[in-house]
């Protein structure tokens, strides 16, 4: 249902170099694995084909395009076109991957649900959502005045604009 912790979005401009609309942080980069340029990388995303030969990552130094990737302990070992060794793996260390949002019509993404109007079981309009918290008993939604919304109680929602929720009585009585 709520299948994506790739939450974290940044809007690049439509300038030379760049692709319109929001990228979505899908991992970091961590040391060189080896002499012949392969890194480790961290997802934050659970979908995989993310790092699938050919993908297209974006980063502060510029766009870097997979060329082979294996899933290795809890990380990934990639290697990226054009760095071929460890000085220029070396200086990858500690990139922020993004990506443009997956178009799956049968998933919700928790960036689709970041500004979307929170409405209770009795349809009062409980606020935008502000963010999605991470957190081990299941993710939450924060609304703007501070409210905690478990994602269970999310009954239907409409991507970006409504969010539909059956809580129990006093959820919205406490303060946050």
């Amino acid at each position: 249902m709520w299948t994506s912790r790739s939450s974290s979005s940044t809007e690049q401009s439509s300038g030379a170099g760049t692709r319109p609309g929001p990228l979505l942080e899908i991992g970091r980069v961590g040391r060189p694995h080896g002499t012949a340029g392969e890194v480790t990388v961290t997802l934050v995303s659970n979908r995989p084909e993310r790092l699938a030969l050919g993908s297209e990552l974006h980063t502060e130094a510029g766009t870097l395009r997979v060329a082979a990737a294996r899933p290795h302990q809890h990380r990934h070992l990639v290697t990226f076109e054009g760095v071929d060794d460890r000085g220029k793996a070396e200086a990858l260390r500690g990139l922020v991957l993004r990506a443009e949002p997956i178009d799956d019509p049968d998933e919700t993404w928790v960036h689709d649900l970041i500004g979307a109007r929170v409405v209770d079981q009795s349809g009062v309009d409980r606020g935008p959502v502000t963010s999605v918290v991470a957190n081990p008993a299941g993710d939450l939604l924060e609304l703007a005045g501070g409210a905690l919304v478990p994602l269970r109680f999310v009954v239907a929602s409409v991507r970006r604009e409504r969010i539909d929720v059956d809580v129990p009585d006093g959820l919205f009585d406490v303060s946050p």
